[in-house]
């Protein structure tokens, strides 16, 4: 994709969708921390459902681990891989009480030392929590960055390296919103949504599905 094709891609995904918002729900940079880390392998609708009734009970580290492990389980049982991480929440909050006096550390080194944070989380955490302008790469970020040619790569790093070089500065704090609810509600998996795409002529793909 030319850089002049990669400005217009991104001002019609700005122009259709201004201030781009996490669909995860949060109040604190600790309670998106601990969203973003159940939402692996999860829905972010799953995740609300559980982290409505849960942070209301607790919603910082020290309150968090006063629950328990075992009464934590029972609030996030219904999410993906719970088990596991129940047990990495719980020591995600130890780790922040010990060395970050309860509070989540702002630099990528620190956020991926935590248990069950890998980098696409730490970048979550950097963009929407401080406004870093980050590129956290899921798998709707990584096709569509194959899919229409803007950042190939062969995996989620080299998908971000290529982000990081291509995005113009001025819509970098947005970008990795505006790529993740793209191929969330329109470049989809299997059957992409061509026709209502505001960015289809600007797309490499060569099988594109037409129809609105």
């Amino acid at each position: 994709m030319k850089p002049a094709h990669r400005i217009e891609f991104f001002r019609r995904l700005q122009a259709d969708n201004p201030e781009p918002k996490s669909e995860l729900n949060y109040a604190t940079p600790f309670e998106l921390l601990v969203a973003v880390v159940l939402s692996a392998q999860a829905t972010d609708k799953s995740v609300n459902l559980a982290t409505a009734k849960l942070f209301p009970k607790a919603n910082t580290p020290k309150a968090i681990l006063k629950l328990g492990e075992e009464k934590l389980t029972e609030y996030i049982k219904t999410i993906g891989l719970f088990r596991t991480k129940a047990k990495n929440v719980i020591a995600l909050c130890q780790m922040l009480i010990d060395q970050h006096d309860g509070e989540v550390p702002r630099t990528r080194e620190a956020l991926q030392a935590l248990p069950g944070v890998g980098r696409k989380t730490a970048n979550v955490v950097l963009n929407v929590a401080f406004g870093e302008p980050t590129m956290a790469v899921d798998t709707h970020i990584f096709r569509v960055g194959n899919r229409t040619g803007l950042a190939p790569g062969k995996d989620v790093l080299a998908v971000e390296m290529k982000l990081e070089k291509r995005v113009p500065d001025e819509f970098r704090l947005h970008a990795h919103h505006w790529l993740i609810l793209h191929g969330r509600y329109v470049c989809v998996a299997r059957k992409p949504r061509c026709g209502t795409c505001v960015v289809n002529d600007l797309c490499g793909f060569k099988d594109k599905i037409e129809e609105a």
